[in-house]
């Protein structure tokens, strides 16, 4: 796989019929190894190694509604109440970062309401700060590295 723009982590792989699997920490499970797989892990190895985030907090790849519509979401980490502090897009490194990425996770957390916003290719990371009040976000050059409140 492509080396990403992330510290080098250790990672369980498996072959199975011709394909490779990665170990999810959080999913307990492997799971199969494709370009975006590749870039998710890395995001969750960056929030628990380099962000300190525990993995109690941490979720990936669950089904929310949009306007009615089943989208997925790719990993989010929860602030101990519950609620979403950060809502992660990953997208395979091919993958260029554009305005739609962006409306897309701007869509996506219209329904989850979460303070802060990354979105990655592996490559390029952006980190957005949300202002409901002003309905628009702030960029930021880094996530918070986590703190009990």
């Amino acid at each position: 796989m492509q080396k990403l723009n992330f510290q080098l982590y250790n990672f369980r792989f498996k072959n199975s019929e011709n394909k490779v699997s990665i170990f999810d920490e959080i999913r307990k499970k492997f799971i199969i190894l494709t370009p975006e797989e590749w870039v998710r892990q890395h995001v969750v190895q960056f929030l628990l190694e380099e962000k300190k985030y525990p993995k109690s907090l941490i979720n990936v790849e669950k089904v929310l509604k949009v306007n009615g519509l089943r989208k997925r979401y790719d990993v989010v980490v929860f602030n101990p109440d519950g609620s979403i502090f950060i809502l992660i897009e990953c997208k395979a490194p091919e993958i260029k970062i554009a305005q739609a990425t962006f409306d897309q996770i701007a869509r996506y957390n219209m329904t989850m309401k979460a303070q802060f916003l990354m979105v990655t290719n592996g490559l390029n990371h952006y980190f957005c700060q949300m202002d409901f009040e002003n309905e628009k976000y702030q960029f930021l050059t880094e996530l918070p590295i986590y703190q009990i409140l």
